[in-house]
């Protein structure tokens, strides 16, 4: 976080904690505002969680919690209804995602800057504008996920790919569904048998189960790489909108950055397209798949593709690990 995000101990120290007690918070603020509930994101440098609603009535109620309000026209759910409807459009590659942007209180569609005049992209924004409330936003580039070749490194292997383990659960572990097809055989950093793909899932998810055996074991840590001591994994409660967060894989190693949106749908530059991915600032790079997305000890979850690299910079987008966990009925290895 002092490289990435230019913090000091002592303030990435009260970051964490400030981001902590918003997690509490938003938990109860969405309770508190029942069906108003119009979303909420971390302000990092106020070190405070603001919830939107859309009924004054509610605003107290949420106050009450301890998290700043602010009025706006639709509801979360409303919102993710429109990006619903959007998910069953066909994109072209030119748009490269959309998701729910509460502190917009829009769906916000981004697409490559060299396509923005494309007939086809122009087709989809009006398709899209006539489904939901929507805002276009421009990025450099069309995402791509992040498997690779077998290169060396401490990653974990199956066929001619390589990629990174997320998370322990007892059992094995989880990691990205493009890496490999429940069957596939999958070995260790060092090429011995290790486990087989039980469950996978992509496009549409891009999450999966292996389970271990041949002498592995399992153990609830996300490796720092040297740059920071390896992270004890202690549970998996989501961190809002706004917090910063880090990510573990075998090509880039350690980086960190911030969460910038939950619920996007991403089209990636091969057409396929995922669900429900969380974008981050956090920056990839071939290899990386698969590999952990923490936020302070809780895992968040596994890494799919992006942009970039972290060189220049970029944006990384990830399957959250809750619901791998409850897909395949799996309990996180914790400390």
């Amino acid at each position: 976080m002092r490289r990435d995000l230019g913090l000091t101990p002592a303030a990435a120290r009260e970051r964490l904690a400030d981001e902590w007690r918003a997690a509490r918070t938003e938990r109860a603020a969405r309770k508190a505002a029942g069906a108003a509930y119009g979303g909420a994101w971390f302000d990092a440098g106020r070190g405070r969680l603001t919830v939107a609603v859309t009924e004054r009535r509610a605003a107290t109620d949420v106050r009450d919690t301890g998290a700043d309000v602010r009025l706006v026209e639709h509801s979360a759910a409303h919102l993710d209804a429109a990006k619903g409807r959007l998910d069953k459009l066909k994109a072209p590659p030119g748009v490269a995602s959309w998701r729910v942007d509460h502190r917009a209180n829009r769906v916000v569609v981004d697409v490559v800057n060299a396509h923005r005049a494309d007939d086809d992209v122009s087709a989809f924004l009006r398709r899209a504008r006539a489904t939901a409330p929507v805002q276009v936003d421009s990025v450099p580039q069309a995402p791509r996920t992040y498997a690779a070749g077998t290169v060396g490194g401490d990653p974990y292997y199956t066929g001619n790919v390589r990629c990174s383990i997320g998370f322990s659960v007892h059992g094995g572990f989880v990691t990205a569904g493009h890496c490999g097809r429940a069957g596939a055989a999958v070995r260790g950093w060092d090429g011995s048998d290790m486990g087989t793909f039980q469950g996978s899932s992509f496009p549409g998810d891009d999450y999966a189960y292996v389970s271990i055996g041949h002498g592995w074991w399992t153990v609830p840590v996300v490796l720092g790489w040297g740059a920071i001591p390896d992270r004890l994994v202690r549970g998996s409660a989501e961190a809002p909108v706004g917090s910063s967060i880090c990510r573990s894989g075998s090509t880039t190693k350690w980086h960190c950055g911030q969460l910038l949106a939950k619920n996007e749908t991403v089209n990636y530059s091969d057409g396929t397209v995922v669900h429900q991915l969380t974008k981050t600032s956090v920056c990839a790079q071939g290899g990386d798949s698969g590999g952990s997305f923490i936020s302070g000890d809780q895992a968040q979850g596994v890494t799919s593709g992006g942009w970039g690299n972290c060189t220049s910079g970029g944006e990384t987008w990830f399957q959250p690990v809750n619901e791998i966990l409850q897909r395949y009925g799996l309990r996180l290895h914790t400390a």
